[in-house]
Order: structure tokens, then C-alpha cells, then sequence
């Protein structure tokens, strides 16, 4: 697989979170002022209600604006907002699981029934086999890796074939679903836990701004101690 093709398809995969988001919004009945695909500058669009529909100039990923701010945001019910931030992590699961029967039917030539006792076996497999790595990162850092990784690896270990991409991409969706999931702001998991502790009580609710804004701080920290980590391995020979 390209290098080119492993950005479009991560991107791709990052746009199902946000539009599983967008979808989970909708359901919720809270307002999105727009989604976009790809981020900067709109290249073109349309708005249907009140959502602007934006196809963006950096192809990689996207996102979802609310039509309220954070405050207003909490005046929707809390399991609403469970809901909108669980959004994306599901969409990735179910992006994962179309893969695997893709791949069932196509690579393994298996039947519709075979293919899905295939396909959620495998979800299930990659959900704790990620779930593991993840839990292993806060022994061992030095295993981390960020975009720079996931393209190099994506570029020279999976190839061109329909087997390959499909592959890589149940790789990339179980792993957005799993870390979207860890309990840190501003991550998905974080709005949830901010979610419960509202229930437990009230006035946490005063630090989840800081909060997000230190996570904020540590994510992008991590990206680039993880781009520094890539570009070790890489010239090392580590990530061929």
C-alpha cells in the first residue's frame, strides 16, 4: 500500500468516528452547527437544517461542531450525552466488523452466516488484544506510536491487496474505538466520565474545562514524543 493510499484511508477511518458522532448527535436531538470532512479551508458544501456539510482542503479525518457551547451542551440529558460521545467509537466497530465480513466473503470465501460468526470473533479478539497493548503503553511508552508510525507500517507491511487494506483498516478502526475510549479529556471516554461524575456530583462539572485543556496539553505532547519515537525507529530500520 502507498503512503499516500495509508493517509487516505487513516483519514477515511477518522471521518467514520466523527460522522458515527454526527449521527449519534442527531439522534440525541443535539444541534450540530456543522461536519466536515477533512480539515482548513472548505472546498465546497451544502446545509440541511441547521449542519453544514463541509468537504475540507487536509484530507485527513474531520470533525463535528456543536451548535452550542459547552454549557448549553450540559443542559442536554446525560445519557444524551453519553450517547453523542459514544458515537464515534461504535461507528468504528461497525466499520471494523463490515471489514472483517468483506474480508470473509471475498479473501476467505465464506458464506453470509460464516462470515459473520468470522467477523464478530475477530471484533471481539482485536477489541481485547487492543485493549491490552493500550494497557501496556502505561509500563512501556516506548512502544507508542503515532501517525508517522502507522503510516510507515501501513506503507511497507500490508500491500496493495483488498486483503491488505481491509486488514489495515479493522487495524486502525479497533484502535481509534479503544483509545477514543480511555477515560481522559478531551478524549470520548473523558466526556463520559465527566458524564457520571456529574451524576455523583455536581460541581466537578467546574473543572472539566481545565481538564480538557491539560488533556488537551498531554495528547499533543504524546503526538509528538510519539513523531520523535517514529522517526527513531525509522531511521533505526525499526518500522520497515
Amino acid at each position: 500500500m502507498s503512503y499516500l493510499a495509508v493517509v487516505l484511508v487513516v483519514g477515511l477511518l477518522i471521518a467514520i468516528h466523527e460522522f458515527g458522532h454526527l449521527l449519534a448527535a442527531k439522534q440525541s436531538g443535539i444541534p450540530i452547527a456543522r461536519f466536515s470532512v477533512g480539515f482548513g479551508p472548505k472546498l465546497f458544501g451544502w446545509k440541511r437544517k441547521e449542519t453544514a456539510y463541509w468537504l475540507s482542503t487536509i484530507p485527513l479525518g474531520g470533525y463535528v461542531l456543536p451548535a452550542v457551547d459547552e454549557h448549553e451542551l450540559r443542559e442536554f440529558p446525560v445519557y444524551k450525552r453519553i450517547v453523542f460521545a459514544l458515537g464515534g467509537p461504535f461507528a468504528n466497530v461497525v466499520a471494523a466488523l463490515a471489514g472483517l465480513l468483506a474480508l470473509g466473503v471475498v479473501e476467505l470465501n465464506l458464506g453470509a452466516s460464516e462470515a459473520l460468526v468470522f467477523a464478530t470473533t475477530q471484533v471481539w479478539s482485536s477489541l481485547q488484544q487492543v485493549a491490552y497493548a493500550v494497557s501496556t503503553l502505561f509500563v512501556d511508552a516506548s512502544q507508542v506510536s503515532g501517525i508517522v508510525g502507522i503510516v510507515a507500517v501501513g506503507g511497507s507491511q500490508f500491500g496493495s491487496t483488498v486483503a491488505g487494506v481491509l486488514t489495515f483498516s479493522v487495524l486502525i478502526n479497533m484502535n481509534l474505538a479503544v483509545l477514543n475510549l480511555l477515560p481522559l479529556p478531551p478524549l470520548d471516554g473523558g466526556r463520559i466520565l465527566f458524564c457520571v461524575l456529574e451524576k455523583i456530583y455536581q460541581p466537578l462539572t467546574r473543572i472539566q474545562t481545565p481538564a480538557t485543556l491539560l488533556g488537551w496539553a498531554l495528547v499533543l505532547g504524546l503526538m509528538a514524543y510519539a513523531t520523535v519515537q517514529d522517526i527513531g525507529r525509522i531511521t533505526a530500520g525499526g518500522l520497515a
